[in-house]
């Protein structure tokens, strides 16, 4: 989302997102020196909260809901977004209070520009009113291009939002970009979509565990708990995804079970209540297994994670830990090989065939990750 802001040093109304990398500054007007300061904060205030509803209709589309139903979650989603049709006459004719009274609108992006409406008529400066109607116009084309799956100019702070759902262009753009590189690359996080880039990222682990399997005969959940031997991995995550894709679930439904779970426990809900039973179990075996070595072992002092992911920001988490497994099934295929390869009187050539034992296994990779694009339609 754009945050907004005023610049006190040159009395000038800011707005700033995120580019990925840096957050991006823009100047949306210089302020009379006339206007209250309590009056520019409110404004900027209710500049902030109209830009987040604008967002959350990209971050929780109507497409994502189990249905459109009348009344249902669908439903509301849609009215939020059809919504986008009324921000810019509310900025200019808002509802203004009368006899004491003031007409609120059910739905939250169209109330969040009233607001900002009755900011800009409090401050009444016609042309500031101009120069905000501006950039919320800019804003709203923004999070229109993002759902197109273009995130270009302002468009781009949309690589820091987690979605429930994903643009089939910025998948495609993700595959594209994990073929060139596919332990990752900073672009997959300053370009694109992090959920579309999760849901390539868990098509490309999928083909990453199927050939180090084929080439150690461990299964894909084996190849993660070997990993860790060697270097600390992200288990829970890895092993949930690996399961859901192992029964059947494309990447889509994989990597989207996992993100949208962590947005509900960021909006303060649990995730389905067998799974908040199955963490609970796990939690009390893991307490009885280790209770003897550890006395002061407890539900409380262990905590109970309710999501495998970083609520406040699933997607990416998951790309990040998708990432880390492609490279954890890289490690386990050059173990493997390790001991054919090794010649103490030779330490440069033992290098050379680690290197090729890489570029073998990402060219089997590729292969095997082209072979199968069928799984990210």
């Amino acid at each position: 989302m754009t945050r907004y802001a005023i610049d006190q040093s040159r009395n000038a109304l800011i707005a700033t997102w995120s580019a990925g990398i840096g957050d991006t500054a823009i100047t949306v007007a210089q302020l009379s020196t006339d206007i209250p300061a309590d009056h520019a904060l409110r404004l900027a205030k209710a500049l902030s909260e109209l830009s987040l509803a604008c967002w959350r209709c990209y971050t929780h589309p109507a497409s994502a809901a189990d249905t459109l139903d009348v009344n249902s979650e669908g439903w509301r989603r849609q009215g939020e977004r059809d919504a986008f049709a009324t921000v810019l006459p509310a900025l200019s004719s808002p509802n203004l209070s009368t006899q004491n009274s003031i007409i609120q609108s059910y739905i939250h992006v169209e109330e969040c520009a009233h607001r900002v409406g009755r900011a800009l008529h409090t401050i009444n400066d016609d042309k500031l009113t101009a120069e905000v109607v501006t950039d919320v116009t800019a804003e709203l084309a923004a999070a229109e291009r993002a759902e197109l799956g273009d995130l270009s100019g302002r468009a781009r702070q949309a690589v820091i939002l987690s979605r429930e759902d994903a643009s089939p262009v910025q998948v495609a753009q993700a595959n594209v970009l994990l073929r060139k590189n596919p332990f990752g690359s900073d672009r997959l996080f300053t370009e694109l979509d992090p959920a579309a880039a999760a849901i390539a990222a868990a098509h490309w682990l999928q083909a990453a565990a199927d050939i180090t399997s084929e080439h150690t005969g461990l299964a894909p959940t084996q190849i993660v708990a070997k990993a860790d031997d060697i270097e600390a991995l992200p288990q829970g995550t890895l092993s949930q995804i690996l399961k859901l894709m192992e029964l059947g679930a494309p990447p889509r439904q994989a990597a989207m079970t996992l993100i949208r779970e962590a947005l509900r426990v960021a909006e303060g809900e649990t995730s389905s209540l067998a799974t908040l039973k199955q963490r609970i179990t796990a939690t009390e075996e893991l307490i009885e297994t280790w209770k003897d070595r550890d006395p002061r072992l407890s539900p409380d002092s262990l905590g109970l994670r309710i999501t495998t992911l970083d609520p406040t920001r699933p997607a990416a988490n998951l790309l990040e830990d998708l990432l880390t497994g492609i490279r954890a099934c890289c490690l386990i295929y050059r173990e493997y090989s390790l001991d054919d390869l090794v010649d103490d009187d030779d330490p440069d050539n033992d290098k050379q065939e680690l290197e090729d034992e890489i570029e073998a296994f990402l060219d089997w990779l590729r292969a095997e990750a082209d072979d199968a694009t069928h799984r990210l339609i």
